[in-house]
């Protein structure tokens, strides 16, 4: 059955309740009665009066940031339908009806709108209720009479379209809103996708918070958003425990952070924090240099953290002396052995260094409480307290534990060759060790240029001498990228929680990128997640994806093939460019300018060396553009993407400048052709590819 459009619709309403003969004049009217409803709700925590309910200003002011937040999460989004579906149940929902009656009707939505009354006029998406929005098909109607989506234009409600999930002379047919929601032009961050979730997504955004999922999924394959409706889900599923906890999404950089940030908060969720894996463990050092290749492939191994806690332990000694402490005129004497047997025990139990070095006083402490009462006194926990603090026991701790600088263990390891030697050996090569030590060694932890990598061994080094704090839930996006030891990073940051991992094994192109999620996840900590892998792509036209997944079998034999369900004739051009450097140049901004007379945002990629060059021409032709990050509007929709930031960025329109360059622009020929995978895949409706030198050899072959 065809859409329903609202020039053409003057058909009854098929429920017969509304009193109208235009359906679509009624669902207006919801719309409008709904809206107004959600104004009443804010305008109800607007007029909330906490003056008379607090009774410090500390509480006033706990009460009214949560007031706040609850007002900006019922804002009104003007250009973002407040609901898109529409459910009638058969029967009453948890139970059966008197014969003849109707049964439930509900519209789904972003969030929960009720009236005056508190009855409810939009359901949230989330709701066990709404599900079947999603789940429900002819085979498995789920007590769905009718299900209805609806088609919006800049914020208006124009058009519906109905599934009569009960009905068997109904033909079964592809939804135009679906398809045209999915299609939609892209101009600004990345937008929900809450209207058009699929089975296969649903039933990874609702899996449980108790277990972890990891996600494969080619381009177009809508993993990101997954990953993110996901954390809604279990926001709204698991509210108070998550508040306590807090949630965490993860991203390679920046620039796709920015671009996906509007989504949550579109979905009503302010609280959920972002940040890269380089912002997580720059907690203490300034990140000043850069490693080669090879040696930050070194750094990031698992090994480095049995180096690590080895350099850690070491500053554990044997104790020489007895401790004796005075009280008044009694002198209580430990022996040497004594403390060598607390310290063994200590080692044994394999505690964080620095809670052992907390133990140890109280250690030495209780040996002296014991030996008083030996002596017919009777200490308390006060006198306990009082021995760990004298000054005879704070100097054998002090010497047998000392407090340690992670930053300072890890500085030796990079520039005393004998010490890292002393802690490496049997676990890295000698050559492997030559690599880690820096040509020149810092004189302090101030004055070290040091590195990404090194910043990843200092976070691991601070773990094992202070606990890190853990999260109730973390997402992991563009997982495929990270180096185990930054796996481990993440790891230990819901290491008493659970995890969302997604990425593309196809699209890792860093040196160190994983082979395997079952390697991936071990070195999380989360060996028992459930992976999943989503294979039917929703974004990229199915000839752009075939045309990309042509390198497939050079860069990640056998993974499967996303198949694309989007028909898009013409969406793909490759072309030669005759000539040298200026007539490419020309060619490409020639066809920025073609792309440009479409409706929608436009990406230029090219491989990072060739961006200045491109930048000029686009200049010297009149044309501004965008740096990725920058939102896309009206006025500003083409964006001079450098190959190594494209990943996980859409445009409608993609002008690739000479993959040969992409290629070769990477330390080795797989990882060149893995960042070639991401940059042809960017695109939602058009790809033009545009070259003067040879193409890949790959590509011409298949």
């Amino acid at each position: 059955m065809p859409a329903h459009v609202a020039e053409s619709d003057s058909t009854p309403d098929p429920t017969g309740t509304t009193g109208t003969t235009d359906p679509l004049a009624h669902e207006r009217a919801h719309l409008a009665a709904s809206r107004a409803a959600l104004r009443g709700m804010r305008e109800d925590v607007q007029a909330l009066d906490i003056r008379d309910v607090t009774a410090n200003w500390v509480n006033a002011a706990v009460l009214q940031s949560q007031i706040d937040d609850r007002i900006k999460a019922l804002a009104d989004l003007s250009h973002t339908p407040l609901f898109f579906g529409r459910l009638d149940y058969l029967h009453a929902v948890g139970g059966e009806l008197a014969e003849g009656a109707d049964g439930e009707r509900f519209y789904i939505g972003r969030r929960h709108v009720h009236d005056a009354a508190g009855d409810p006029m939009v359901i949230d998406w989330r709701a066990p209720v709404s599900q079947p929005y999603y789940q429900a098909s002819r085979t498995s109607p789920q007590d769905v009479g009718l299900r209805r989506r609806f088609g919006y234009t800049g914020g208006e409600l124009t058009a519906y379209e109905d599934e009569h999930l009960t009905d068997p002379a109904e033909a079964e047919h592809t939804s135009r809103l679906l398809q045209a929601e999915i299609e939609r032009p892209r101009v600004g961050p990345m937008r929900d996708i809450v209207a058009t979730i699929q089975p296969e997504q649903d039933e990874i955004v609702r899996s449980g918070l108790g277990g972890t999922v990891c996600v494969q999924g080619g381009p177009g394959t809508g993993k990101t958003a997954v990953g993110l409706h996901r954390v809604a889900y279990l926001l709204y599923a698991h509210r108070e425990r998550l508040a306590r906890t807090g949630t965490l999404v993860i991203g390679p950089n920046r620039s796709f952070l920015h671009y996906i940030e509007q989504v949550l908060p579109a979905l009503g969720e302010l609280e959920v924090k972002q940040a890269t894996v380089d912002d997580l463990v720059r907690t203490g050092v300034e990140v000043r240099g850069e490693d080669e290749a090879a040696t930050a492939v070194v750094k990031g191994d698992a090994r480095m953290a049995e180096v690590l806690r080895r350099a850690i332990r070491s500053h554990v000694t044997a104790p020489v002396e007895p401790v004796v402490v005075v009280r008044g005129s009694r002198r209580w004497r430990v022996p040497a052995y004594e403390i060598q047997e607390m310290v063994d025990e200590l080692l044994a139990r394999d505690m964080r260094y620095g809670a052992a070095h907390e133990a140890l006083p109280q250690r030495i402490a209780h040996a002296v409480l014991v030996r008083m009462e030996e002596a017919g006194e009777a200490p308390d926990d006060r006198v306990q307290n009082a021995v760990a603090r004298n000054p005879a026991v704070k100097a054998a701790v002090k010497a047998v534990w000392p407090a340690v600088d992670p930053a300072k263990v890890v500085l030796r390891l990079l520039s005393d060759a004998e010490f890292l030697a002393a802690h490496a050996g049997g676990v890295l090569s000698e050559e492997e060790q030559k690599r880690l030590l820096w040509a020149k060694p810092a004189r302090s932890v101030k004055s070290a240029k040091w590195s990404a990598a090194d910043a990843v061994l200092i976070d691991e080094a601070g773990d094992l001498v202070a606990r890190t704090h853990s999260l109730g839930h973390v997402v992991l996006d563009e997982a495929q990228d990270l180096s185990p030891m930054q796996y481990r990073a993440v790891g230990r940051r819901c290491s008493t929680g659970s995890a969302t991992v997604l990425g593309d094994l196809a699209q890792g192109t860093t040196p160190w990128s994983t082979e395997s999620w079952g390697e991936a996840l071990f070195h999380l900590g989360k060996a028992d997640a459930v992976v999943e892998e989503l294979t039917a792509g929703f974004r990229v036209p199915r000839e752009v994806i075939a045309y990309a997944s042509r390198l497939l079998p050079a860069i990640s034999p056998g993974l499967a093939a996303v198949e694309s369900v989007r028909e898009s004739p013409g969406s793909l051009a490759v072309r030669e460019v005759p000539g040298g450097a200026a007539e490419l140049d020309a060619a490409v901004v020639a066809a920025c300018e073609e792309s440009l007379r479409n409706e929608g945002s436009i990406g230029l990629i090219a491989a990072d060396a060739r961006i200045p060059v491109l930048g000029a021409a686009l200049e010297a032709a009149g044309h501004a553009y965008l740096s990725p990050g920058e939102e896309t509007t009206a006025e500003s929709r083409l964006t001079l993407v450098p190959a190594s930031l494209a990943k996980g960025l859409e445009y409608d329109y993609v002008v690739l400048d000479e993959p040969g360059a992409v290629v070769d622009g990477e330390p080795d020929e797989r990882t060149g052709l893995r960042r070639l995978y991401v940059a042809l895949t960017r695109a939602v409706s058009g790809l033009t590819v545009l070259h003067a030198a040879p193409l890949p050899e790959v590509l011409v072959q298949a």
